[in-house]
């Protein structure tokens, strides 16, 4: 991934900082336009996050500071709910200047809501997604409550956010309380999917049931388990953005092959990796896009699984979906199956059944657990099935990796 620095103009004149992240390769997939939370900025970690689980699967993001927050310009005093869906529809129009117009809109809490609020003004858009999303603006005024008769009064009350101080007027109060979404979900018009936390202590679970039961099919709801609110956990806000990115596929219009092949003409069987300078490396497997790395403390950067990882994970998945197809055919009451797999290097004179006897060798432990109204004689045959899975087979077989390096690409000539 790499990335821009860019500003834009917003229609009271303020310049907005934005940065605008870019896949590997000559095109993006599909442009996202990203919202950020109330009082955060385009650079809190989980938005990162998500951008870049984004961009791993080809998307291209932009994400932005509101009026008088971050990098940009203007007086968060003089913003209100309703200027902040006018910078986002500003942005919208940039991204189809300056590269292409977004086809998915992705909005974290009261950015959630403006996408939603937002959409109708955005004709590129086709995939809505919110997180942590409310569903009746006026709910961020809990945060302030305490200064609301001040505001009342005054006109305005100086007000304490996550450890930093902002103005709050009485225009934005009024703003966020005269705001309704129930008829701008109802009129979406677009694929929306709806990410929560039930345990949220921030915006309520209740508000996903609200947005969703407003909002028309398609829809889709993903329970984010134990996450809090602002996803500080990293595999959180990595999850998320890999679900949306696989997610808005079925919705967004895909360019034709440059270079690069399409899915189409990808061939399931094929597995294709790039490595750039560091141990980072972006995996294209059939249509599913996903990246290796190492732990940090070899000098990776722990944004992958490694690939003995890989591995280990192949073996796993092999042996639970075999054993899931044996008992479907036998019409077993296998309801779930768990396996856990460790990879180690271990001395062969250790190894009792090995044949080699100096050196080390590789040990993979695999543990089954298997769950459901089975038989002691049931259990012990899908043990046996297990390690007769493909990958466990092809892991015990002889095995030839044949290698050789592509022709390089012909340089063009140069004039004397």
């Amino acid at each position: 991934m790499h990335f821009q620095n860019v500003t834009f103009e917003n229609p009271r004149g303020n310049m907005l900082a934005a940065r605008l992240d870019l896949p590997d390769g000559d095109r993006p997939v599909a442009c996202a336009l990203f919202a950020h939370c109330f009082t955060c900025s385009k650079n809190l970690k989980a938005v990162g996050n998500i951008s870049r689980a984004l961009t791993d699967q080809g998307f291209a993001v932009l994400r932005f500071d509101f009026t008088g927050l971050g990098e940009s310009e203007g007086d968060f005093a003089e913003t209100t709910f309703s200027t902040d869906v006018e910078d986002l529809v500003a942005a919208a129009r940039y991204m189809e200047h300056n590269l292409e117009a977004p086809s998915i809109l992705v909005g974290h809490s009261l950015g959630g809501a403006a996408v939603l609020q937002a959409a109708s003004d955005i004709d590129s858009a086709k995939a809505v997604a919110t997180v942590g999303a409310p569903f009746d603006p006026g709910h961020v005024s809990q945060h302030f409550e305490d200064s609301i008769d001040t505001i009342e009064e005054r006109g305005e009350a100086r007000v304490t956010l996550s450890g930093r101080t902002f103005t709050v007027t009485k225009q934005f109060v009024d703003d966020l309380a005269a705001t309704r979404m129930e008829s701008s979900i109802g009129g979406l018009e677009r694929a929306l999917m709806i990410f929560h936390s039930p345990v949220d202590q921030i915006v309520g679970i209740d508000n996903a049931a609200k947005i969703f039961q407003a909002a028309k099919h398609p829809k889709s709801f993903v329970s984010l388990d134990q996450a809090d609110h602002l996803l500080m956990d990293e595999s959180d806000s990595r999850y998320v953005g890999a679900v949306i990115g696989a997610w808005a596929r079925k919705y967004v219009d895909l360019p034709p092959a440059t270079g690069a092949p399409h899915d189409d003409e990808i061939d399931h069987g094929e597995v294709r990796t790039e490595t750039g300078d560091g141990y980072r490396t972006k995996i294209q497997a059939g249509r599913h896009a996903f990246v290796a790395d190492e732990p940090t403390d070899i000098g990776g950067t722990d944004t992958g699984p490694t690939p003995y990882d890989l591995l280990l994970a192949a073996l796993g998945s092999c042996t639970g979906m075999t054993l899931r197809m044996y008992a479907d055919r036998k019409e077993w009451p296998l309801r779930e199956t768990t396996v856990r797999l460790e990879h180690a290097k271990v001395h062969a004179k250790d190894c009792e059944d090995c044949e080699k006897e100096d050196g080390k060798i590789d040990r993979i432990t695999r543990e089954i657990e298997v769950s459901g109204d089975l038989d002691d004689a049931q259990r012990e045959r899908l043990l046996e099935i297990a390690n007769k899975c493909p990958v466990h087979r092809t892991l015990h077989n002889e095995i030839r990796v044949v290698s050789s390096l592509a022709s390089e690409p012909a340089r063009p000539e140069q004039s004397a």
